[in-house]
């Protein structure tokens, strides 16, 4: 279990910390802390334990009107805030020294024109963009200008950055122009969300969730695993549900097993943060969903 995760989000909750935590796990990934105070707890919780902090940007919460950094926007200024929003939180993490700071790539996501969206959950409209306003072209200048700065960033700063996969388009599943950029900048690496995945299979129609997983799991760093089950019309019935051998796809369910022998067949090295809500199961169950995970990845 040395290459697992739990997540914490807004606050470092103990109840899930003590529940959720075991020994051997890697380390944790934090999320919009609203209070500089956790932070602290949390460093001195890594400290004590031994484990790694990783970051899902950003820590500190309340910095941006957006979470997730818009830093392919076509617009200059809201693009230059993005890439300074970014830049002011890396140089408050020097003092935390995370393994990783994880970013969602596209930022804002450009949608396929052809597919219905309407069972996708964006925050606010300034979150995607369409093919049809935004080009190829585009997408690979302000694509490679950020994997060169992110990259640097890391090297500066001695983090890894890694990208979690947002909804893609043709752009990345089309084209080989994201493994170019993974290939140049060899710092940077992927987050793959299961949950996020299996949603996009069953609502697009174009994409193909198992060869996304095939095409990227060698550069992938970091799985976020949750299983999500779906209704024959494609509405999401439950979600963030700790993963578990029972859960049929037959039923709606995603196809975890085979997900995670893709992610794993070429990388042994990926991790896997439990992005699940754990107050849904009792700590058997827990036991269990860690269990049959390390059986499936070892």
């Amino acid at each position: 279990m040395n290459r697992f995760m739990i997540g914490q989000y807004g606050t470092l909750d103990y109840h899930k910390f003590h529940k959720d935590f075991k020994e051997g796990f890697y380390g944790i990934e934090a999320c919009l802390f609203g209070d500089e105070t956790d932070i602290a707890k949390l460093v001195k919780e890594a400290r004590e334990h031994g484990f790694q902090i990783g970051v899902h940007f950003p820590l500190r919460a309340g910095l941006s009107k957006f979470r997730d950094a818009l830093f392919l926007a076509s617009d200059d200024a809201i693009r230059s805030r993005a890439y300074e929003s970014v830049k002011q939180e890396l140089v408050f993490l020097a003092a935390i020294k995370p393994s990783y700071v994880l970013f969602h790539y596209p930022k804002p996501v450009i949608l396929d024109d052809r597919v219905d969206w309407n069972h996708w959950r964006f925050e606010q409209s300034s979150e995607f963009t369409h093919e049809s306003s935004y080009g190829l072209d585009e997408f690979k200048e302000k694509s490679e200008s950020w994997f060169e700065w992110i990259s640097q960033k890391g090297r500066e700063f001695t983090f890894t950055p890694v990208l979690e996969l947002d909804a893609l388009n043709t752009y990345i599943y089309a084209d080989t122009f994201l493994e170019e950029l993974l290939d140049k900048f060899s710092n940077v690496k992927l987050c793959v969300d299961t949950a996020r995945c299996y949603l996009q299979d069953r609502i697009d129609p174009y994409f193909d969730a198992r060869t996304i997983m095939k095409k990227f799991a060698k550069y992938t760093e970091i799985i976020h695993l949750s299983n999500v089950k779906m209704t024959a019309n494609n509405t999401v019935e439950k979600s963030r549900i700790p993963v578990m051998p029972h859960q049929d796809p037959n039923e709606g369910w995603a196809p975890i097993e085979e997900y995670l022998h893709i992610l794993t067949h070429e990388n042994k090295q990926v991790k896997i943060m439990f992005e699940h809500r754990s107050d849904l199961v009792n700590e058997e169950e827990l036991l269990a969903c860690y269990s049959w995970v390390e059986a499936i990845i070892t």
